[in-house]
């Protein structure tokens, strides 16, 4: 059984940081393609970052210089390092891991930017 599990969400004001973490069982790890994904209220879900099996990444415009991807293959984790954190980053955040035809997500974890 695939399981995807978010952590490390939370309220924070402009300009702080967070990290996301996302931990993976009952796959390969390291076969698989990795993503987070944001949904915000009356929003459609966008991509945020994601990291292949050799680990090259991808980001959205708008967190580019700002928020960063990386994988720890031997821990089977995922994670989103968030800095410089704006209102507009305020969503729930989606771990997703893809291999070819297969899409697995978690069940997010809610970012909130606020003063």
């Amino acid at each position: 059984q695939v399981q995807l599990v978010e952590s490390g969400g939370g309220l924070v004001q402009p300009g702080g940081s967070l990290t996301l973490s996302c931990t993976a069982s009952g796959i390969t790890f390291n076969l698989w393609h990795m993503g987070w994904y944001r949904q915000a209220p009356g929003k459609e879900r966008e991509m945020v970052a994601t990291i292949t099996s050799a680990g090259i990444t991808n980001y959205v415009d708008s967190v580019k210089g700002r928020f960063t991807i990386s994988r720890d293959n031997a821990k089977n984790a995922v994670y989103l390092q968030m800095n410089s954190l704006k209102p507009e980053d305020t969503a729930l955040y989606y771990c997703k891991a893809n291999y070819r035809s297969l899409d697995y997500w978690g069940q997010g974890t809610q970012v909130t930017v606020s003063s």
